[in-house]
């Protein structure tokens, strides 16, 4: 019987890899997909809040210029959470899962805060959601991102909690890379609204 010249010698004592190792990951791919699509249907809402408001006779936006206190705060409070996802990713590239795990967590929570301010903003709005068209689009465009951030939440947590059992490392991180790029997407997106529903309306003046 003939024997394999290179036998393929198996150490069963190595742990299996949890995650890719690098970003060729089908799923790095995946999600850039999915930041395509996701960007495509927030350009969609916002073409259709500046063609409707370049249609309308009304008042825009309806009840007067947006306050911008709570979201300029907001927006500051989310730029402040893509820096801390930064961190954590040039931490697990660099082997420090310190500042990993530290810089998750300081996303998470900025990122919570953000969420709980957007909920006080929308309480304290003078229009709901069916009074005109306005508050349709508002609580349309901002309710969209909002299931993103929600969705970036909960990433966070699961990518925390493998961080803090010590699943990634320098070599083993795509999973970190691709979760934080899709909240950086949610940042960028932000960025956009807020130029268009608030900051817009005083550019228009």
């Amino acid at each position: 019987m003939a024997t394999l010249a290179n036998p393929i010698i198996v150490n069963e004592t190595a742990p299996l890899p949890v995650a890719a190792a690098r970003r060729v990951a089908v799923g790095w791919w995946g999600m850039w997909g999915c930041i395509v699509s996701e960007a495509a249907l927030f350009a969609y809402l916002l073409f259709s809040y500046f063609y409707i408001a370049s249609q309308t006779t009304n008042p825009w936006p309806e009840g007067g210029l947006p306050k911008l206190t709570l979201p300029t705060v907001n927006t500051v409070i989310l730029l402040t959470s893509s820096v801390a996802a930064w961190w954590a990713e040039r931490g697990v590239r660099a082997g420090r899962q310190r500042d990993l795990q530290w810089g998750l967590a300081g996303a998470l929570v900025l990122g919570s805060a953000f969420a709980g301010i957007q909920l006080l903003e929308w309480h304290n709005k003078p229009f709901s959601h069916s009074s005109d068209v306005y508050g349709s689009l508002y609580f349309t465009i901002t309710g969209f991102h909002m299931a993103h951030v929600a969705v970036g939440l909960v990433g966070l947590v699961m990518l925390l909690a493998g961080a803090l059992r010590g699943y990634f490392d320098r070599e083993r991180h795509s999973v970190i890379s691709i979760g934080i790029l899709y909240w950086h997407f949610v940042d960028a997106v932000w960025i956009a609204v807020y130029a268009s529903l608030y900051l817009s309306a005083y550019l228009l003046l």
